[in-house]
């Protein structure tokens, strides 16, 4: 099992975790990436946005690096995790995502294999039963298009290619407008292997029209 990668040593990937108030699954989704089973070296950063719960204290506990990120959005949030990032990959994941021991393995063992500048793979979904319309959307739609939707909660991106294309945008469905972005300037693609696990209460909170990707034929 992999250590996180310490001072004076270079990480190979800096997960980047976006958290408000976000204590409870925060633990979930930073256990998981303590138990990555990897050679690679990596690093973990939390941009805590301005939380009032015990998010920084959960993050410090499994020794991750905190920002400050009270920026208003997620896009920003990413941002600011980025800038603060030493890997050569990024992997940007939700507080509500947990990874398979296998996920940079078989991820960024993917990107590389195939010359990719970045990568998803497929995903379960908990909570109601109609989260697995999103599961089935995001991995069995998605990845056909020419130019796929990579989910803000799960994608390895190289660093180099985040900072030429200006990060995430800050606008509505940013993952949308960032994958579109990134596929005019760069290789991307979809490892078919299940190594996140992210819950599906945005879709009860935002219903079904509010979570799937749109205009998926542009």
């Amino acid at each position: 099992m992999a250590e996180m990668a310490t001072d004076g040593v270079e990480p190979d990937v800096s997960f980047v975790v976006p958290a408000r108030n976000e204590a409870d699954r925060l633990q979930g989704a930073l256990a998981s990436i303590s138990a990555l089973d990897t050679a690679y070296e990596y690093e973990v950063i939390v941009v805590d946005g301005d939380s009032t719960d015990g998010t920084p204290a959960v993050a410090r506990e499994h020794g991750a690096i905190v920002v400050d990120g009270s920026a208003s959005s997620i896009a920003r949030a990413r941002n600011q995790g980025a800038k603060r990032a030493r890997g050569e990959w990024l992997a940007f994941v939700d507080a509500d995502t947990q990874v398979r021991s296998t996920y940079l393995t078989e991820l960024l063992g993917y990107a590389e294999a195939n010359g990719l500048a970045a990568a998803s793979s497929y995903c379960r979904m908990t909570g109601p039963r109609r989260a697995k319309i999103v599961e089935a959307t995001i991995n069995y739609l998605v990845p056909r298009l020419e130019r796929p939707i990579l989910p803000g909660f799960n994608v390895l991106v190289r660093a180099e290619a985040v900072d030429e294309i200006g990060g995430f945008p800050d606008v509505p469905n940013e993952d949308t407008a960032f994958s579109r972005r990134l596929a005019l300037e760069y290789p991307t693609g979809y490892c078919r292997r299940r190594l996140v696990e992210n819950s599906g209460r945005r879709i009860d909170r935002l219903g079904l029209t509010g979570t799937l990707v749109y205009d998926s034929n542009n």
